[in-house]
């Protein structure tokens, strides 16, 4: 043990010292370790069950794990019950720092090439944290949720809300917390990537459902500046015959600065705001509204959370009252100030304003800034007294704290939404709240691209499966060179836009976001043109994938399951995807290459500063350069395919051997993807919007090459009556030997189901056969 404290900790530090470390079994594969005091927790809410657990001397042995004490440095060893090392504690300290909190550490000893993962959304494209030195805390573009998980089974969630700084290095991987009463940690042992997800899960809750719409395409930008102009999107949209489920109102629809975030239409532009929600329901779209976790001095809610101390001191967004001009006028200072989300008072107060937003029909809520922005914070600002702590222990717990204070008050006023939760920053635990976290403020370049996939990745295997991008980027102003929004003309920011598109496209959101410039696809030319066809070919592909990805959504929900999935997830024993960062898994059956370099025009560096907005680039446009782009040319790019499969090309149905490097074809409107072998993939319509056209007649695409099952989730696509059961499946069994396809028994039902159907069951060599299904079993052979 590492002893480090100084003369106001020394008894402290004896104290515990004298103590064991505090050992609890919660079921055979998780442990709670305390040294110290435990930390009251916001984050797990399972109980422990009843757990054999036999205890000899120093060591606890229950079926599956044993934990060994060293009691002279009071360190564990965590072993399989056949003796094999899991993980080993090294030194551990504790410092007081103040006389309610103590500077927490512990160091862990790794094997030599043992792979670890997770943490959080870490924008330095990598997924192997070795040897990494990082401070945790929320940011616009970094979160964390203090999960780790090892290419060896076993995960490590640090139970601790403060700035953390952690490190891996020659002397072992060390987790420092600023603020805490003790060590506080679980260990899981779940002996892959899903075991660990569902063991966090357990501790922190399941993933409740999103309404069925949500997975359709979303357009934003910053900002729509009238009423008028959001409900004219969704008319475009309709007009050109584009699919759309979601539009999305950014902020300023309240007035001012000084209102800022009132949750209401105030602005003399939105006075019919209400009206604009009825609108766009009667276009088949779905409103998403903008809020925060601030309040401008002006309003309603500022007063009254004022009067009862529940505001923060610290400098946030925005800082001047002038929002039209930039940089900042401080000697206009905005007065906004960020809630003390963690009080359960200034939460009600929150929600008894925001049900007027509710109140007017909104489906949505986007919750920006809630890591929150907490610009040049002070000593005195860390030390400042929150709900529960100070606001350095409790400060990486914001957002899960506002997030879970809208769903718990939405969910107390069901009325048969689902609650549909998008946010800038995420907590270990916020799964179980209805959110979907996306990525920040990130810059519109391909580094920023390539960023994106293990970034979202990393926050798959922290148990948050819902994560997205503002698809384009947000800060795009580099590619404005023929004029202010300009991006959309400039062939850089094409081909980055459609590139990142078809990322987008395997995300649970798929959603059209940014600044500088619209990003609405007439803005990128028109019908028959390549860039605007390329991007209408990845929204109709996006519906036609819909029966897929709601039944992965099922998986999520009820089994534990992941959308986008880290290739070492489903092929550990190749140790050449450990650290794969440009293709993950789609569900279990799409293996996603999304080409994530240019291929048509130069890469353009941007750099930008997610506070200001402001970027410079290094490389003119293309456009400037007097280059014309042909992009319908054909170009290569070179993906491998994972060991242990055999893989389909979806687009072509070529059949290749896992475990090697391909060289493909591309094209601008084309992203690659394989299907593997034994999947059973369903495709729906194409359609205007979700629920334009039924299932009734569903492509069931089916990969020989090994066995393989899928089971086709629906129900009434809203409400929460899932959770009694209210729904059907249909399970597919692909027996390879004999080439047949088995379709189950209907199970279950709910309001509106088709009671009669057809599959049209394909195979990659164009075979094809059609079934009429009435929820009674049947075989098709090949």
């Amino acid at each position: 043990m590492r002893i480090r404290f100084t003369i106001l900790a020394l008894t402290v530090c004896l104290a515990v010292m004298a103590q064991q470390a505090k050992v609890e079994f919660l079921t055979p594969t998780i442990v709670h370790v305390v040294k110290g005091n435990p930390t009251k927790s916001l984050v797990v809410i399972a109980k422990p069950e009843t757990v054999a657990v036999t205890q000899t001397g120093n060591t606890w042995k229950s079926s599956e794990l044993t934990v060994k004490l060293n009691p002279e440095t009071q360190s564990l060893t965590f072993m399989t019950n056949k003796g094999k090392v899991l993980l080993r504690e090294q030194g551990w300290s504790l410092i007081r720092k103040n006389l309610d909190e103590f500077e927490v550490s512990q160091t862990f000893a790794l094997d030599k090439d043992e792979a670890i993962y997770g943490l959080g959304t870490i924008q330095n494209g990598k997924m192997n944290r070795r040897g990494e030195k990082k401070r945790m805390e929320q940011s616009n573009l970094e979160d964390f949720q203090n999960l780790l998980q090892s290419i060896k089974g076993w995960g490590l969630y640090w139970e601790n809300y403060s700035p953390t700084m952690f490190e891996d290095n020659a002397q072992g991987m060390t987790f420092t917390s600023e603020a805490g009463q003790g060590i506080d940690y679980y260990f899981m042992y779940g002996g892959s990537a899903d075991g660990i997800i569902a063991q966090m899960r357990y501790l922190t809750g399941d993933v409740p459902m999103f309404p069925l719409w949500t997975y359709g395409f979303w357009q934003s930008k910053e900002r729509y500046k009238t009423a008028a102009e959001t409900e004219s999107i969704v008319d475009k949209y309709r007009e050109l015959q584009v699919p759309l489920d979601g539009i999305i109102q950014d902020w300023q629809y309240w007035g001012s600065n000084y209102l800022w975030n009132a949750m209401d239409f105030l602005s003399e532009d939105f006075a019919n705001g209400k009206q604009l929600i009825e609108n766009v329901h009667k276009k088949h779209a779905h409103f998403m509204i903008s809020i925060w976790a601030s309040f401008g001095p002006q309003t309603q809610q500022f007063r009254e959370l004022n009067e009862k101390g529940l505001l923060m001191p610290f400098q946030t967004w925005p800082q001047s009252g002038l929002s039209h001009i930039w940089p900042p006028r401080m000697d206009y200072p905005s007065g906004v100030k960020v809630y003390d989300a963690f009080s359960p008072v200034a939460r009600d107060i929150y929600w008894k304003y925001l049900k007027t937003l509710y109140d007017y029909g909104t489906d949505a809520w986007w919750m920006d800034s809630t890591d929150p922005d907490c610009f040049y914070p002070t000593e005195d600002d860390y030390a400042h007294k929150v709900y529960g702590g100070t606001w350095r222990s409790q400060r990486n717990a914001f957002p899960l704290e506002t997030v879970r204070g809208i769903y718990q008050a939405q969910r107390k006023d069901d009325r048969g939404k689902r609650i549909f939760i998008m946010t800038r920053s995420s907590f270990a635990g916020q799964q179980h709240y209805g959110s979907n976290m996306w990525s920040g403020d990130v810059n519109s370049s391909w580094d920023m691209l390539r960023k994106q996939v293990p970034a979202g990745l990393s926050f798959t295997l922290t148990g948050n499966p819902n994560f997205n991008t503002d698809i384009g980027g947000f800060f795009c102003n580099a590619y404005n060179t023929m004029g202010p929004a300009s991006a959309p003309k400039n062939p850089q920011f094409q081909e980055l836009y459609v590139r990142w598109m078809q990322y987008g496209l395997f995300c649970p959101i798929f959603r059209s976001h940014g600044a500088d410039a619209p990003r609405e696809i007439w803005q990128f030319g028109k019908k028959g043109e390549p860039v605007y066809d390329a991007i209408e070919k990845q929204i109709r592909l996006r519906y036609r994938l819909i029966p897929y990805l709601y039944s992965i959504a099922w998986q999520v929900t009820s089994n534990n399951d992941s959308y986008m999935r880290p290739l070492f997830a489903d092929f550990a024993a190749d140790r050449q995807v450990w650290n794969m960062t440009d293709e993950f898994m789609f569900g279990h059956s799409i293996l996603a290459c999304p080409i994530i370099d240019p291929q048509y025009t130069e890469e353009k560096i941007v750099r930008t500063d997610a506070m200001t907005g402001w970027d410079r680039n290094d490389v003119r446009s293309q456009k400037e350069e007097g280059r014309s782009i042909d992009f319908t040319a054909t170009k290569s790019a070179v993906k491998y395919l994972p060991k242990g499969a055999s893989w389909y090309d979806f687009w072509t149905g070529k059949r290749y051997k896992g475990g090697q490097n391909v060289t493909l074809q591309t094209t601008l409107d084309r992203v690659l993807m394989f299907v593997r072998a034994g999947s059973i993939l369903p495709l729906g319509p194409e359609m205007q919007y979700v629920g334009e056209k039924t299932w009734g007649n569903l492509e069931i695409r089916v990969y020989p090459g090994a066995d393989g099952t899928f089971t086709l989730y629906e129900d009434e696509g809203d409400s929460y009556r899932y959770e009694q059961g209210i729904y059907s499946t249909i399970t597919f069994r692909w027996d390879n030997k004999a080439g047949t396809l088995t379709i189950a028994d209907r199970q279950g039902n709910y309001p509106g189901m088709l009671q009669q159907r057809q599959f049209s069951i394909t195979l990659p060599d164009g075979r094809q056969k059609t079934v009429n299904y009435d929820g009674h079993s049947q075989k098709v052979t090949f």
